[in-house]
């Protein structure tokens, strides 16, 4: 994986994201305030554009750039944490001009890190964080198939994760205020891990045309 593949990759984010703003925001307009849509479509769309007018070849380098650009055009909370995992992987593959295959895992445990510092939060509690653990471990545990198999099983690991949160009682943000009640709906940031996980799919799919 290189900077190549990053830019295939943001370009998928972007249309995902565009693709479902309506999506997000029916989710987010049960407990949120509704805008959760545009902030992800407009907020990786920036990031998009930043990564295909870069002519960096350092991995870090692209990606921490990408965060920056995400959190001066979405400054939500949503938006914010979302630049701090793209800042985050930047951190962690600082210097480096390739990604082994295997090792596409570092790129969103190192995001999930990055949100979780920023955040607080913990896995369980019904946030953006249970779509994308169980699409890290997938990516980390199925080393042994083809790439394009295993961010399939991310994403259905993803998914299953946000299907989850419907169990599960928010801690966080207007949800929260629900208590119990909060039980009754999926997660809205669990549904943007899917969707990134439905990006890598196309992206990784996109090698093989």
């Amino acid at each position: 994986m290189n900077c190549n593949f990053v830019k295939a990759y943001f370009k998928e984010l972007s249309e995902v994201m565009g693709a479902n703003v309506d999506y997000l925001i029916d989710l987010d307009s049960v407990a949120g305030d509704g805008d959760l849509g545009l902030t992800m479509s407009d907020g990786f769309k920036a990031a998009y554009e930043n990564v295909a007018s870069s002519e960096e070849s350092d991995l870090g380098k692209v990606f921490y750039s990408a965060g920056k650009a995400m959190g001066s055009a979405v400054p939500s909370t949503m938006g914010t944490l979302m630049a701090k995992g793209l800042m985050q992987v930047g951190k962690e593959l600082k210097g480096k001009a390739e990604l082994p295959d295997v090792d596409m895992y570092i790129i969103f445990s190192s995001y999930q890190e990055g949100v979780a510092q920023l955040g607080k939060a913990k896995v369980g509690e019904k946030t953006f964080l249970d779509g994308l653990a169980p699409a890290v471990k997938a990516l980390k545990d199925h080393s042994n198939v083809s790439l394009l198999e295993r961010c399939r099983l991310a994403y259905a690991a993803s998914e299953k994760g946000y299907k989850e949160t419907k169990d599960m009682i928010a801690v966080y943000g207007r949800a929260a205020i629900r208590g119990e009640a909060s039980r009754s709906f999926v997660d809205p940031g669990a549904a943007v891990a899917m969707l990134m996980m439905k990006a890598l799919v196309q992206a990784v799919e996109g090698l093989n045309r």
